[in-house]
């Protein structure tokens, strides 16, 4: 998508990071892939070999290029999880695939760059309890089968109940949100909800899916938040885990307004809220 190359291209004309803050990472290696992924699944993937109703599930005509790419933006949320270890924040400007379930992909998303990065720190005792705290307007419903019964890592999503996927799966904790949904309204089930949550899993690590399709001007969403609403969405999630000092690790997931500048300017928000964080500017 054209935000990809957009987004990095504004944040360094307006000087909220330089070059010396981006990274450019490498493929996956295969065996963490497999640590939430079925082998049959991985390797179908690999050999461009998935039966014709999972490429049309996945919504994108199977390519190395398309395989690739996801490796390296699964590989780019396992480098950002070590940086926030060290910072106590980092971002991948792509990422945010919890549409992939552990054995079959969905909705544009092959591997489940969170789920992967999750199960990286896990295996590695770089952390002892995650929580996924996904507010994309749609379901995280590939994570949530993922992790369906593993008491590690604990899903959050927070999502229109109109969207997709129609058919949900259950994660720790949904909150389903009636159609136009607004700032107001978003954001007071959001300031109620996570302090109990962080009560009750007491997490050491937390994955933060920042999609922006909670804008009214969504051409896929059904919530009717502002870019203001978003902006004070993103600054209370970071500052709230800043404040425990409990490291993020941000997906930038779904953005889909007719007008790109829209799209750019909400993702920029949780860049420069994340920046001031980082420079302990409040």
């Amino acid at each position: 998508m054209e935000k990809y190359d957009l987004l990095p291209k504004q944040l360094l004309h307006e000087g909220t990071c330089t070059d010396y803050n981006f990274f450019e990472p490498k493929p996956v290696n295969k065996l963490n892939v497999l640590r939430v992924h079925a082998e049959s699944y991985v390797n179908n993937l690999i050999n461009l070999n998935l039966p014709k109703s999972e490429v049309r599930a996945i919504g994108f005509p199977l390519s190395r290029e398309l395989v690739e790419r996801e490796f390296i933006i699964t590989q780019g949320t396992i480098d950002a999880t070590n940086f926030a270890l060290q910072n106590g924040i980092a971002m991948n400007i792509a990422g945010g695939t919890h549409h992939a379930f552990s054995n079959r992909g969905e909705a544009f998303c092959l591997l489940n760059d969170q789920a992967v990065a999750a199960a990286y720190l896990l295996h590695h005792k770089l952390a002892k309890k995650i929580l996924i705290v996904d507010l994309d307007v749609h379901q995280g419903n590939g994570t949530a089968e993922i992790f369906k019964d593993k008491p590690n890592v604990f899903t959050f999503s927070m999502h229109g109940e109109k969207n997709y996927p129609f058919r949900k799966e259950t994660s720790d904790l949904d909150i389903a949100l009636p159609n136009e949904t607004d700032d107001q309204s978003f954001l007071n089930i959001l300031k109620e909800t996570l302090p109990n949550i962080y009560d009750s899993v007491q997490p050491d690590f937390v994955f933060y899916l920042c999609g922006v399709d909670i804008l009214a001007s969504d051409k896929l969403g059904k919530l009717s938040c502002t870019l203001e609403g978003c902006k004070e969405r993103d600054r209370f999630v970071l500052h709230f885990f800043k404040e425990k000092g409990i490291p993020v690790t941000c997906s930038m997931g779904g953005g889909y307004s007719p007008d790109i500048k829209i799209i750019i300017e909400a993702h920029a928000n949780t860049f420069r809220i994340a920046n001031d964080l980082l420079n302990c500017v409040n």
